[in-house]
């Protein structure tokens, strides 16, 4: 297992070693969901399989692009999922508040667009549809379409 303590820098700043690299199949992903990017100390593997180890400084974040190790055989970069997101519209403002608060209540992830207000779906989605059912039923709330957006 490699122990890695340090973030090398963005993708962009490697950009001529890793596009040789990726055409030499030499590049390995660390796919991490976006929840995982706050903790400091990870376990887990790599798409390659490799198994890695995150053991870093209280002052280092991971994101989406992130090198951990590059040479001239191999490189291991940092990719975060997409998101799906739940989207929704209050009838009227006051529903909206409902909305917002109930979303609050229960410490999802939201943001809005316009007058979307959009959830982050970390667990299984079916569970945040139930807990709205009751909300969407009485046609407080309707549902929109749903998106998958690529992490920001």
């Amino acid at each position: 297992m490699q122990i890695y303590s340090d973030i090398l820098g963005p993708a962009a700043d490697f950009h001529d070693a890793l596009h040789r690299l990726d055409h030499a199949h030499a590049v390995d992903v660390l796919r991490l969901p976006r929840a995982d990017l706050a903790r400091r100390r990870l376990r887990t593997r790599s798409e390659g399989g490799q198994e890695v180890a995150l053991a870093l400084p209280r002052d280092k974040h991971l994101y989406d692009g992130a090198v951990l190790a590059i040479s001239d055989q191999a490189a291991l970069v940092v990719r975060v999922e997409t998101e799906t997101w739940i989207r929704l519209k209050a009838r009227d403002q006051a529903m909206a508040l409902k909305l917002g608060y109930f979303c609050g209540n229960l410490h999802w992830r939201v943001r809005f667009d316009g007058d979307i207000l959009m959830i982050a779906v970390e667990t299984e989605e079916r569970l945040y549809h139930d807990r709205l059912a009751p909300m969407i039923a009485a046609g407080e709330v309707t549902l929109r379409p749903a998106a998958t957006q690529a992490p920001e």
